[in-house]
């Protein structure tokens, strides 16, 4: 079998890169794409809202509350959801938010929210904020966000309808809405275990205590009693409205620390672990857990009961929110040292400087654009989650891109490329009668390549690092006029389909391992993203590999 797919591939590359054939522009996008890019094209899931920045809406410093924003957050969002699945939807979780700008009275809210992707009973919901100066007529961004919403009906199960994305930006966070659906599943227990093998070195004992704020000192503990206005049309407390509770409790908890009005900077995802309704009680309970040089993580929590007298209360969210001081030019001050209290206080405080190097690794490798990332990044199992995520979203959204130009087609094996900012970038497209399922145990398993592959001469796996993912180091002979053979440790990250349409991916790239350092006798490849998507076409398979 792998010598089947490996001559189709072989005899795909040869007849390709060895013609001559004259360069054709011809765009794999056809009519359909332009009209969905055209004018009068709307998302069918889309909505909007735009809301003035009144007195009332704001903080103590004149902008508008973090909290009053996460509701009109939740509830533009859980309109759109709403409007695909044609049933009530409740928040079941929204991931980590970014915020870049804050926002003056006066100025306008703009929220747009569609649905990316749809699964069985769930939706992904894109939401962009920005804010815009009615005076100057200014814009600019504030956050992204993306929230996950579960429809729900009280007599038939729900199953809901899929998206047809058509733009190629609704392409791309489709495709790549099922790495970050796979991401959230996991959350919680990927969480825990990187807190429990990060090691983050321990600076308390070399901290004077005199000048360090007790954390005691920043505990909030209060209680909200639920009120129909607080519900929403089903009866359940307002995910929107819990959430600006929340950030109510964390800024008071974090202003007892600085001795100032603090501004959010950045959540880590809410993710609720059950419903509340109209007469629970809510106690929320914050408290810094660590306070760095120029920021602090303020943890929060949620739990209800209904009457005074139950001993069980239910764990509805929790959050960590980060907070800095900014002085007059917006720049961020330096915060107190805190000294947590011994047990439970200690280890918050250890686990708020992991955290810390957590958000570090995952905003710098998922939120940075391809063209900052280097080709290369450091693999620890601290960031192991994030940079399999890059690997396959990376690949997804490049196949998803609508302006690959066919260059050459020979016997059936079309070769296309793409410029695109400092890159050049190659696609071949073949059908092969070969299975999808068996082709993809295949050609998951690198160290079969070099018996198809001429490329690839060795091949030796140097950790599996779980079920989906492994790194290898690889060997290719010398090319190009070099006398040097070049080597490749790469991170390799399967997925098999979630849903009926979608491929099967194998996604590589470069990292480094300090085991696997630059040696004299080889010369050190890299590669940013490549791999395989791959389709099932009745009994035939459609193959895509891409070289970046």
């Amino acid at each position: 079998m792998i010598q089947n797919v490996g001559n189709h591939l072989r005899r795909g590359l040869a007849s390709v890169f060895s013609s001559r054939t004259s360069r054709k522009s011809a765009s794999r996008a056809g009519n359909d794409s332009a009209m969905a890019d055209g004018e009068g094209y709307r998302n069918p899931t889309e909505v909007q809202m735009s809301q003035l920045v009144l007195p009332c809406h704001t903080n103590q410093r004149g902008e508008l509350s973090v909290g009053q924003l996460l509701k009109w957050i939740d509830t533009t969002a859980c309109l759109s959801a709403e409007r695909h699945a044609g049933c009530p939807c409740v928040t079941a979780s929204m991931d980590d938010i970014y915020f870049e700008h804050t926002i003056s009275v006066g100025q306008v809210v703009n929220i747009k929210a569609k649905v990316n992707r749809a699964f069985n009973s769930s939706m992904e919901v894109g939401i962009q904020v920005a804010s815009e100066d009615l005076c100057s007529e200014k814009q600019w961004n504030v956050c992204k966000a993306l929230a996950t919403f579960v429809a729900h009906r009280e007599i038939t199960k729900v199953k809901l309808k899929q998206i047809t994305p058509r733009t190629e930006e609704e392409k791309m966070e489709h495709s790549v809405a099922a790495e970050r659906r796979r991401m959230r599943l996991v959350y919680a227990d990927t969480i825990k275990d990187l807190l429990a093998n990060c090691a983050i070195q321990d600076d308390l004992e070399s901290r004077d205590c005199g000048h360090m704020v007790p954390a005691e000192k920043t505990r909030v503990e209060s209680v909200e009693l639920v009120l129909p206005p607080h519900a929403n049309h089903q009866g359940n407390t307002f995910g929107g409205q819990i959430m600006a509770w929340m950030e109510n409790v964390a800024t008071i908890a974090a202003s007892r620390l600085c001795r100032a009005h603090p501004t959010l900077k950045a959540i880590e995802m809410f993710h609720f672990r059950g419903p509340s309704q109209v007469g629970d009680r809510l106690v929320l309970k914050a408290i810094v857990n660590n306070a760095f040089k120029h920021s602090m993580e303020v943890g929060v929590c949620v739990e209800a009961y209904r009457q005074q007298a139950e001993t069980h209360r239910r764990h509805i969210n929790s959050a960590f929110m980060t907070f800095v001081v900014l002085d007059a030019d917006d720049q961020p001050q330096l915060l107190p040292w805190i000294r947590p209290q011994p047990g439970d206080g200690e280890r918050r405080y250890r686990e708020a400087s992991a955290r810390k190097k957590i958000r570090l690794d995952r905003k710098y490798i998922v939120s940075c654009k391809q063209t900052e990332v280097p080709l290369s990044v450091p693999w620890d199992p601290s960031n192991q989650v994030y940079l399999s995520y890059n690997n396959v979203s990376s690949l997804r959204m490049l196949v998803a891109k609508d302006n690959w130009v066919l260059s050459s087609e020979i016997n059936q094996v079309r070769l296309y490329t793409l410029e695109d900012d400092k890159f050049l970038s190659f696609h071949m497209e073949m059908v092969v009668h070969v299975d999808a399922a068996q082709a993809f145990l295949l050609l998951s398993d690198l160290r079969r390549r070099p018996e198809w592959d001429k490329h690839y001469r060795s091949v030796e796996l140097v950790q599996q690092v779980d079920e989906d993912d492994a790194i290898y180091h690889v060997t290719s002979p010398a090319l190009g006029g070099h006398t040097k053979p070049q080597d490749f440790v790469i991170l390799a990250s399967r997925r098999k389909p979630c849903d009926n349409g979608d491929p099967y991916v194998i996604a590589l790239r470069s990292v480094t391992l300090p085991t696997h350092q630059e040696t004299p006798e080889y010369r050190r490849g890299e590669t940013l993203c490549s791999g395989f998507c791959f389709w099932r076409e009745g009994d035939q398979l459609t193959k895509e590999p891409l070289m970046k």
